[in-house]
């Protein structure tokens, strides 16, 4: 196995283009694991730590520019405010070590349906950045799933960036697993209300064979608060409406029986997951002041 480090973005693209079975090493915390099991010997690994532009964040035009290198801890730490449902995954993920090293462009170059920082990418509305010596382009969250631990990018791309746009209104993760810490998720749901364009996001985790949202959900709650007037008044939640969320939810969902838990389990838990997470979010927006409402 060849370990190749390159000094600078250019020439890790230049490297991934001339060997496009070498397989990027930021955090290491998924690729270490298949290699001590004898699960994967990829021909070559690329060391992607030298590489100080990934490490960056940035915010401009309304978004944020998160570096594929960014670890979880520096999301808790520094954009805890900022991208509160991604923070609030990122809390739930391993320990305080592969929170250390650990990265969201890690766990998309992953794709594992129960990777921790999808669901909330999904309902943000977060665009991946591919990059190759051919240029970058755009990939929507929604689009960059597209098998069980498989993605859209193409064979020479690196994953340079996450575009997320900043929050409107309030986020929120729901994760469970077989214990508290140190676990994969059996079940994992985001949401995200986006008052300033009165829609809703939804990220369904380690419940399909890919990430996924929930759009009849999405679409039904929007309706359900504008025709309601609620956006506007943030008077209470009615229950039928949390209901229904919550089952649009489970409906979304394509589980399966494993070690982890059964489908049935998974489905279940999920219209709860999605009640409870609607509940917290618009408590969180009933407290919220509206915009040019005075002192």
């Amino acid at each position: 196995m060849d370990f190749i480090q390159p000094a600078s973005w250019a020439d890790a693209l230049a490297v991934k283009a001339e060997r496009p079975d070498a397989v990027p090493l930021s955090g290491g915390t998924d690729v270490m694991v298949e290699l001590n099991f004898d699960a994967r010997r990829p021909a070559a690994l690329l060391d992607l730590t030298r590489i100080t532009e990934l490490d960056r964040w940035e915010i401009a035009d309304g978004r944020i520019r998160l570096g594929a290198g960014v670890s979880y801890a520096r999301i808790i730490t520094e954009l805890g405010d900022r991208l509160p449902g991604l923070a609030m995954a990122a809390r739930t993920i391993g320990s305080p070590q592969i929170r250390n090293r650990g990265t969201v462009g890690g766990n998309l170059g992953t794709a594992s349906p129960a990777g921790d920082s999808h669901p909330p990418l999904l309902a943000a509305g977060a665009v991946i950045q591919a990059a190759s010596v051919r240029g970058t382009r755009p990939i929507r969250a929604d689009d960059f799933y597209t098998g069980v631990k498989r993605n859209a990018l193409a064979p020479d791309e690196l994953v340079a960036a996450v575009d997320i746009p900043l929050p409107s209104g309030p986020e929120q993760f729901s994760k469970i697993g077989t214990r508290n810490a140190m676990v994969i998720a059996v079940a994992a749901f985001s949401l995200a209300l986006h008052p300033d364009r009165q829609q809703v996001g939804t990220g369904i985790g380690s419940a399909a064979p890919t990430p996924r949202r929930a759009p009849q959900a999405e679409s039904f709650l929007a309706a359900a608060l504008a025709d309601a007037g609620l956006w506007e008044s943030r008077a209470e939640l009615p229950a039928a409406v949390s209901a229904e969320f919550g089952s649009l939810v489970a409906a979304a969902a394509a589980p399966i029986d494993d070690v982890r838990g059964t489908a049935a389990y998974r489905l279940h838990a999920l219209a709860v997951m999605a009640r409870r997470t609607l509940a917290w979010a618009w408590q969180d927006y009933r407290r919220r002041r509206p915009a040019g409402e005075g002192a």
